[in-house]
C-alpha cells in the first residue's frame, strides 16, 4: 500500500505540473495585471451616428406630460388636484412618476398575506386614514380592517386586497 501511493505521488509530481486542488475560479487562478502597454489600443467615439439607436433603449430622465384629453380610452384620469392647492388640503396624495394613483398590494407568505398600501401622503396622514377605513369597512360589510400608518414615510397600510377600491375612492376627491 505504501508503495502504491509513492508511486502515485511521483506520477502526480512529475507528469502533472498543476496541483490537483486547483480551483478556477479563485483569485489566485486569475490572470495577473499587466502592463497598460500590453492590452490592446480602444477608440473612444464621442458622438458616433450609432448612438441614436442606444438613445432611444434609455429610459427617459423626465416622464413627459400628458396631453389633455376630455376622456382618455383607458379610464385613465388626471390628477384634478394641483400642486397649488396643497395649502387648502388637510392631506395630499402625490401620484407616481407616471402619473399613477400611487396604491400598491403587497403580497407575502406565498400569497397568503395581502397588504393595500398607499404612498406619498403628504399633510394630515391620520385623517386619510381615517377615510380610508371607513370606505373599506363599508366594503367589507362593517366588519373592522386592521391598518398601519407610517407618518414619517407617508405610507398607510391595509389589511386585505382593498387596491381597487381605494384608488377609486382616490380618484373621486382628485389624486
Amino acid at each position: 500500500m505504501a508503495l502504491m501511493q509513492r508511486v502515485l505521488k511521483e506520477v502526480v509530481n512529475k507528469s502533472l505540473k498543476v496541483s490537483v486542488s486547483t480551483r478556477f475560479s479563485s483569485y489566485n487562478s486569475s490572470d495577473k495585471v499587466q502592463a497598460l502597454e500590453e492590452y490592446p489600443e480602444v477608440e473612444i467615439l464621442s458622438n458616433p451616428p450609432e448612438w441614436k439607436y442606444v438613445e432611444r433603449l434609455l429610459p427617459k430622465p423626465v416622464i413627459p406630460k400628458v396631453a389633455q384629453k376630455s376622456e382618455y380610452p383607458s379610464g385613465w384620469k388626471p390628477q384634478s388636484v394641483g400642486l397649488k392647492d396643497v395649502d387648502k388640503l388637510e392631506y395630499y396624495v402625490a401620484r407616481s412618476r407616471n402619473h399613477m394613483v400611487p396604491v400598491y398590494l403587497e403580497t407575502t407568505f406565498r400569497g397568503q398575506r395581502r397588504v393595500t398600501v398607499v404612498k406619498h401622503v403628504q399633510g394630515n396622514v391620520w385623517q386619510l386614514e381615517k377615510e380610508l377605513k371607513t370606505i373599506v369597512e363599508k366594503e367589507r360589510n362593517g366588519k373592522l380592517c386592521a391598518t398601519r400608518v407610517n407618518e414619517m414615510s407617508g405610507q398607510i397600510r391595509i389589511h386585505g386586497d382593498y387596491v381597487d377600491v381605494v384608488r377609486e375612492y382616490l380618484k373621486s376627491k382628485g389624486y
